[in-house]
């Protein structure tokens, strides 16, 4: 059954520019639902990825309220925030961050040992992660060896690795074409279906956007349309 995992209420983050306030975030209140695909659309600027960090706990609201499993999260310290993150989220930044001397599968597994997870669940792990992201072939390549696509294919497999309850994707699909777009949205709507992940992504493109179960339009830093599929 499906229920509420993230909850914002009038979410806020402001900057200070001399005597003017400008507001990257101002009074978001949102849903995210577990097991679906969640889809922060909007133009550049629009406050994308300034809302997806208050929700994976990468940066805290000037105002505001974040709820994270039933629980107040909004000023929970750095160590507790650095924890649910460990554990509980996994994240896709725009820059992949792979290691660029590491292979696919030692990416992968460097994540979890940051994570703290054993040697021999983590070499069963990457296997696994690699075949659910259709690599299992390009194990041994270096990132330089592979495209684009298949790369940020990588990407995601260290983020789900450990098992996270959330990913968070930042514009995964925005140096790709369309297809290869698609492809890895479709990885995402897998995930949610065999490892039961919540998926929450940011994302200007329109051809992406309808494959969301909730959709959240921002402008300025509001939101100002919801769908729901």
């Amino acid at each position: 059954m499906s229920e509420i995992l993230i909850k914002t209420k009038e979410l806020t983050k402001k900057y200070t520019v001399g005597n003017k306030d400008i507001y990257a975030l101002k009074n978001v209140s949102l849903d995210i639902v577990s097991g679906n695909l969640t889809i922060l659309c909007g133009r550049s600027g629009a406050g994308k990825t300034t809302l997806l960090n208050q929700l994976c706990l990468l940066d805290r609201p000037s105002d505001g309220e974040l709820f994270f499993d039933d629980k107040n999260v909004t000023n929970i310290d750095n160590c507790h925030r650095d924890d649910i993150r460990r554990k509980e989220f996994g994240i896709v930044f725009q820059s992949l961050a792979l290691m660029p001397y590491m292979t696919a599968e030692e990416n992968i597994d460097f994540g979890m040992r940051i994570a703290g997870i054993d040697t021999s669940e983590r070499l069963e792990r990457v296997k696994e992660c690699l075949s659910k992201v259709g690599l299992s072939k390009r194990a041994s390549h270096m990132p330089a060896e592979l495209s684009g696509g298949e790369q940020q294919r990588v990407a995601i497999a260290r983020a789900i690795a450990h098992k996270p309850r959330v990913l968070f994707a930042d514009e995964p699909t925005a140096e790709l074409d369309t297809k290869t777009g698609v492809n890895i949205v479709n990885v995402f709507l897998d995930l949610i279906t065999n490892e039961e992940i919540t998926v929450v992504m940011t994302t200007h493109d329109p051809a992406l956007i309808e494959l969301g179960n909730r959709i959240y339009t921002l402008s300025d830093g509001e939101v100002t349309d919801e769908k729901r599929s």
